[in-house]
């Protein structure tokens, strides 16, 4: 199986008042078509970042972006915009991520009508976007504000896969969402990547979702890699204390073991700041 987007020594600066402030630092990894790399990590880490400099919104300042094979780093936003079929974004806000004043059917047909798509086969695409999400055809004429926030991002994920793409950037699309219907959302994912085979960049903070919706993940603290494999290794078996830490921060309904979990968390903070 071939890789689909290849990262190779990524490096991303910026200046804040004059000062260097460096982002990521030598990130290297792949994608393989199909398959779903989770990126995660606390704020600041860099994973957001990361999925940024593959979009093209913020500049690398040192390292390798490759697409299929081809150096999309420093891409130009005229020679960008064709990849824009190709790799596509939901971002983590599901309602501000959509324009209010749009029905759903305009707002799905939007990046269709862009590349040339007829009115009346946009129409036609924007009802099987709709019947993949599980929502049903009348939501093409309602607006962004009739809709949950579960319901928004499947709008948003339609919004995605419009125009078909090899890749999809997560940006934490399921952290607005209650638990239960995050674990709708995340299925549906799954199930989108069995009919259409696309690779997804999975950022999230919280690591019970990672092991969730993942094959590989990476670990992410303060713009460096920590930890890197199989999703069901790295979270069964992690070898950084900093990954132990963000499986001990994440909630589960049993409340005896998330006492457990905090009482874990605790001695290993002490410990860290001990040694």
């Amino acid at each position: 199986m071939t890789n689909l987007l290849e990262v190779e020594g990524l490096e991303v600066q910026f200046r804040r008042r004059g000062a260097v402030f460096q982002a990521l630092n030598d990130i290297s990894f792949s994608i393989e078509r199909g398959r779903t790399l989770g990126l995660v990590g606390e704020s600041g880490s860099g994973k957001t970042t990361i999925g940024r400099a593959i979009l093209g919104l913020v500049p690398a300042s040192a390292g390798r972006i490759a697409f299929e094979g081809k150096d999309i780093t420093h891409l130009s936003r005229a020679r960008r915009r064709p990849l824009s079929r190709d790799i596509q974004v939901v971002f983590q806000d599901p309602y501000t991520s959509l324009n209010p004043a749009l029905t759903i059917e305009q707002i799905l047909a939007e990046p269709l009508r862009a590349q040339g798509v007829s009115r009346t086969e946009a129409s036609r695409r924007v009802r099987g976007l709709l019947d993949r999400v599980r929502l049903p055809s009348d939501a093409a004429d309602r607006y962004p504000s009739e809709f949950s926030g579960g319901q928004r991002q499947r709008v948003a994920i339609a919004r995605a896969l419009a125009m078909e793409p090899k890749l999809i950037v997560c940006d934490e699309p399921v952290s607005a969402l209650d638990l239960s219907t995050q674990e709708r959302v995340l299925d549906l994912f799954i199930e989108i990547q069995r009919e259409i085979g696309c690779a997804y960049l999975f950022v999230s903070h919280d690591l019970s979702v990672i092991r969730h919706i993942s094959h590989e993940v990476m670990v992410l603290y303060r713009g460096a890699l920590v930890e890197a494999g199989p999703v069901t290794e790295i979270t069964s078996a992690p070898s950084h204390p900093y990954t132990r830490r963000l499986m001990l921060s994440a909630p589960v309904p049993d409340p005896l073991a998330q006492r457990e979990r905090r009482a874990e968390l605790t001695r290993l903070r002490v410990l860290e700041t001990a040694g």
